[in-house]
């Protein structure tokens, strides 16, 4: 595909993933155009790209006249970051909802969000229920297509990474290979991967809802940019 027409509208595009996705549809001759909407300014410059600073409260009203192809979400926060249970939420599955109906009014015609591998409604962890949740809500929106991404651990450089985070990025990519069969879905994934994977969703012209573990990460990952 080569239409520089597409337009592609980013929440979340000063996160672990969402920068490095950023950067991928920028260089993509598919889109002429990138909006990231950001709490605050980036840093990043291109000539796609335009970033609108928002209040994620209020999205609908600051987006009037915008029109895109595509939306992606990499909205979310750790509940240890959020500091409850409310305000996880709040990030998670309020502000997740609030942008996909943003994107909605703004003509998307496909959804593509970062979730968690192991997200149900009936999860017995909170978090993996409001990823869910926020799941759920979004496929009640009416996009012709929805791309559900579930990685296991996300692999890359973060802000503030604290011991125990970085003792598992070290140990889950050797453990990784022991993870077979259904346990496959639960292998860490590179940032750069999903980001990757993402723009692979956006581009494989599919229909509907579908939800990308691992393995169909790493596929997609190779449509979208080389691995």
């Amino acid at each position: 595909m080569n239409d520089t027409r597409r337009t592609a509208l980013v929440a979340g595009a000063n996160g672990l993933v969402g920068e490095r996705l950023l950067a991928a549809l920028c260089e993509a001759p598919e889109y002429g155009r990138v909006y990231a909407l950001t709490r605050r300014p980036l840093t990043r410059d291109h000539a796609k790209l335009a970033n609108r600073v928002v209040r994620f409260a209020d999205l609908e009203a600051q987006l009037r006249g915008i029109t895109c192809t595509e939306a992606f979400c990499c909205l979310g926060t750790t509940l240890k970051e959020a500091g409850s249970e409310e305000a996880f939420r709040q990030v998670d599955h309020d502000l997740v909802l609030a942008f996909a109906r943003a994107a909605r009014v703004a003509n998307a015609q496909r959804f593509v969000l970062v979730s968690s591998v192991g997200a149900r409604l009936d999860s017995r962890a909170f978090y993996l229920q409001v990823k869910a949740q926020a799941e759920s809500a979004v496929m009640t929106l009416g996009f012709p297509a929805v791309d559900i991404m579930q990685p296991g651990l996300l692999l890359g450089a973060r802000r503030g990474l604290r011991p125990l985070e970085l003792a598992a990025q070290w140990t889950l990519p050797v453990v990784a290979p022991l993870l077979r069969g259904g346990l496959a879905a639960y292998r860490p994934v590179a940032a750069d991967t999903l980001a990757r994977a993402m723009l692979g969703a956006a581009c494989s012209g599919r229909r509907g809802v579908t939800r990308h573990t691992w393995t169909a990460i790493r596929a997609l990952a190779a449509q979208g940019g080389r691995d």
